[in-house]
């Protein structure tokens, strides 16, 4: 008698604890939507700060002034983080570097739906991208909540898409054996890797409330 699984749903196929890891791993497909999915997010984040950067800087030179759509008041201007040096930390606007990056986010995701399979060198290269990721974020944040001291709500979003992959893609080499881990983490993992992304993100809320509370909503 045939037996349904849910396991296609989850980042890997689980093995024995003593089996060693795959030579050449795919991806399940709810695991590559996410990857897709979030990768188009950052890159929608990434293409709109690009257009409205090019907008700013077509406005100075035309000695006129240009405010982005999501400059609503004081605190959330995008228009005020995107002038600032940090948002040209390597010497071009920041979210150039997002279009590359989260365009090879899409096409990972879109390889796995198309059933292509990895060594662990590459998906441990992967996985070292999007920490650098989250150290870049991380940072932006910090610049923005207490340096810059404003907030842009493409770069939030950015921020969220980059947060929520890393952790996935984490739990994907923990679980399938590439990165090390015990057990009780694994198992851990397997249900609740949702849980991680969740916190980060619930972290990085609260910091923007006490920072700024009830100002984020002043006209």
């Amino acid at each position: 008698m045939s037996k349904t699984t849910v396991k296609d749903v989850s980042t890997e196929p689980e093995r024995e604890p003593a089996e060693a890891p795959p030579q050449l791993l795919g991806g399940s497909r709810a695991f590559a939507l996410l990857l897709v999915i979030t990768g188009a997010a950052g890159l929608l984040a990434a293409w709109v700060i690009t257009i409205d950067k090019f907008k700013i800087l077509e406005a100075k030179i035309a000695g006129t002034t240009f405010t982005p759509g999501c400059s609503l008041n004081p605190i959330v201007s995008c228009g005020s983080v995107m002038q600032s040096k940090q948002a040209a930390v390597f010497g071009f606007p920041n979210p150039m570097l997002g279009l590359v990056c989260y365009g090879i986010v899409i096409c990972v995701g879109m390889s796995l739906l198309a059933r292509a399979r990895f060594p662990r060198w590459y998906w441990l290269t992967f996985n070292f991208g999007t920490l650098f990721g989250v150290a870049f974020c991380t940072w932006l944040m910090y610049q923005s909540l207490y340096n810059i001291g404003a907030l842009c709500l493409w770069c939030s979003l950015a921020w969220a898409a980059t947060l929520t992959m890393f952790w996935y893609v984490t739990s994907f080499n923990v679980r399938n054996g590439f990165l090390p881990a015990p057990r009780p983490l694994k198992n851990f993992l397997a249900e609740f890797t949702w849980v991680l992304p969740v916190t980060h993100c619930g972290v990085i809320a609260m910091l923007i409330l006490t920072r700024w509370g009830s100002q984020l909503w002043a006209a």
